[in-house]
Formats: structure tokens, C-alpha cells, sequence
């Protein structure tokens, strides 16, 4: 690449200026910063061949006791850094960052060994290395934009299943004329769903809009399968607000319908349990479970799509299980508390 092009592709400033300091309290942006700090500070020992294992340990003597004391800042900071313009957040990461380095070269040189590496040296770095992973940071952050739209677009073919709408078309036919007032709520309760198909899936919702929403689901089915579908949701007070992904709630259902209630002339029920434990929040989904039976085969798109977004929002911060679980059929989903204005971010980077 010439200097040139160089130079107009980082003329941006304002772009850069935009940009967001990423969640560094995220398990996954943890294992990455250390991930990559490591193997640049290798990499620097492997400059000197002739002395490399001496080198790797004056090296490491210095990067460890920083990066850890500086992860540990960077966490105990990051409501405030993630206020801050994103430049100013990230001088103020490299100049701490370079501090630190200094002091524990100071003290590493002045008693444990004799280092080669000055205490100016071991800052600048340090900051070196800093402004390199939070670079690989940013440019993560923004290489994972096209996933959101790919993994939307992955979403709206695995959740528009044609039997459902199809079902429920037919379903509301059939009472426009014995029942108009019910007709007309399903027909709503169907626009609400295919409004949320269609919005954007990039942004977080509150917990009890994806409740209602999947609430609306129940009720359609509940017109389709009558007595066989039983409904039972629970969700604590404390999650009512808290921001999770779109349709986080209502795929899952909807497997729990297609898969647990809808072969069966017997009765089913689907359960929602959605509480607050410390900064966690857990979901689990269940459904009745018939062992030995031959169920309707699936595909795990449901479930792997589910399981993408969350990773796009959350990174290694939230998990999704499922399996049978005793007599019933179980979807658990694990993901941190987060409110409106506390400091959330769209897509973990």
C-alpha cells in the first residue's frame, strides 16, 4: 500500500472520532487483548534470536505485571472511558498503560533482575503495543458491521416459515365472519411479529417488549391448536428492562410449538421462566418432552441463529444450551444485565 492511500484511508477523522471504546469488561475482548499483546511481545523477543529465551522473560518480567494491572483499570473505568470521545478514551488508555510500564521496569530493573530495557523504553512500548490492540480492537469492531445485516438476512429466512403465516392466514379467514373482533387481533398481533422481522436488528430491545411480543406468537398459535397449547410465562420485575437481542423469544417458541406441541393430539404446554440473578440475566424456555418418541426432524437454524446474535452483541459475555432436561425439553440463554443509558453497546467488538 503507498503512503498515499495510507493517508487517505485514515483521513477520516470524523469517523474515527465516532467510533466507540469497546466493552472492555467482555470476557472475549479480554482474551483477545491478551491474546494479542502476547504475541507481540514474541514477537519482539524473536528480534533478538541469539538471546531469545533471556529476552522473553526481561519482555515478559514487564508486559505481564502492565497488562494485567492495566486490565484491571481499564475495567474499573470503562463507564467512564465509554463516555469519552473515542480519541480522547484512547490517550488516556496509552498514556496510563505507558505509566505503568515505566514504574514496573523501574522497579523490575532496581531489584528483581537487571533489565536491558530502560523504564522510557518499556513506555513507549508499552503504548506501542496498547495503540496496536486497541487498532485491532476497532477494526474487528467494524469488519463485524456486514455480519449484523448478513446474520439479519440469515434471520428473516429462518424465521419466515411459511406454515405459520400460511396457518394463521387461514385461521383468521375463518372468523372474519363468526368472530371479526378476534380476527383483527391476530391480524395485529401477525403485523407486530413481521414488523419486528423487519426492524433493526442491530439495536437491543427491553426484555418485556420481546415478552409481548412472544406473548402475541402464544395467542396466534393458541388459535390454531386450541386446548393442546398451554402458555405459562413468568418474568421477574427486575428483567423487565433489560436489553437483549430481537426476537430473542419468539424463534425459541416457536420451536418449542412446532417441535413439543404441534405433532401431539395429547396436550403440551410451553414455559418462559426470564429472572435476574446478580448482573445476569437467565431465560429458559421448556417445553413438554415425549422420550422415544419420532419427532419432527430440525435443522438447528433456530437455534444457531439465536446463538450468532448473541455473539454479535455480546461476544463470549453470553451463552445459549439446550437439550432434554428430565421430562422436558429445555432452552437455556445466559446474558449479562444491561439497561437503557448504561453505557450498552449495539455489537460487541
Amino acid at each position: 500500500m503507498e503512503m498515499g492511500e495510507l493517508v487517505n484511508r485514515y483521513a477520516d477523522w470524523g469517523d474515527w472520532a465516532r467510533e466507540r471504546v469497546p466493552d472492555l469488561r467482555n470476557p472475549g475482548v479480554i482474551a483477545r487483548v491478551i491474546l494479542v499483546v502476547n504475541l507481540l511481545m514474541a514477537a519482539a523477543a524473536a528480534l533478538d534470536p541469539g538471546r531469545y529465551a533471556d529476552a522473553l522473560l526481561e519482555l515478559a518480567l514487564v508486559t505481564e505485571p502492565t497488562l494485567l494491572i492495566g486490565l484491571l483499570l481499564c475495567h474499573l473505568a470503562f463507564p467512564a472511558l465509554r463516555r469519552m470521545p473515542y480519541p480522547f478514551a484512547l490517550v488516556v488508555v496509552l498514556a496510563a498503560i505507558a505509566m505503568i510500564a515505566a514504574l514496573v521496569a523501574t522497579h523490575v530493573g532496581g531489584g528483581v533482575v537487571t533489565l536491558r530495557l530502560e523504564p522510557w523504553r518499556a513506555a513507549l512500548l508499552a503504548a506501542l503495543v496498547a495503540l496496536i490492540a486497541a487498532e485491532y480492537l476497532r477494526l474487528r469492531g467494524r469488519a463485524f458491521s456486514p455480519a449484523i445485516s448478513e446474520a439479519r438476512l440469515h434471520f428473516l429466512q429462518a424465521r419466515i416459515r411459511p406454515h405459520f403465516l400460511f396457518n394463521s392466514l387461514n385461521a383468521v379467514l375463518s372468523l372474519i365472519r363468526s368472530d371479526p373482533a378476534r380476527a383483527e387481533q391476530v391480524l395485529e398481533d401477525l403485523a407486530d411479529l413481521f414488523r419486528m422481522l423487519l426492524a433493526d436488528n442491530a439495536q437491543l430491545v427491553p426484555m418485556a417488549r420481546e415478552v409481548e411480543l412472544v406473548r402475541e406468537y402464544l395467542r396466534i398459535e393458541s388459535l390454531r391448536l386450541g386446548d393442546r397449547l398451554h402458555c405459562e410465562i413468568h418474568l421477574d420485575p427486575a428483567a423487565e428492562h433489560a436489553l437483549v437481542p430481537p426476537l430473542l423469544l419468539q424463534p425459541v417458541a416457536e420451536n418449542a410449538v412446532y417441535h413439543g406441541i404441534e405433532p401431539w393430539i395429547e396436550p403440551g404446554d410451553v414455559s418462559i421462566d426470564i429472572t435476574v440473578s446478580g448482573q445476569r440475566v437467565l431465560v429458559v424456555v421448556s417445553n413438554s418432552w415425549r422420550p422415544g418418541a419420532n419427532v419432527r426432524p430440525g435443522n438447528g437454524m433456530a437455534m444457531g441463529n439465536i446463538r450468532e446474535r448473541l455473539a454479535l452483541h455480546f461476544d463470549a459475555h453470553a451463552s445459549l444450551h439446550h437439550g432434554v432436561v428430565g421430562e422436558r425439553y429445555e432452552v437455556r440463554v445466559d446474558l449479562p444485565l444491561q439497561r437503557p443509558g448504561a453505557g450498552q453497546m449495539p455489537v460487541a467488538t
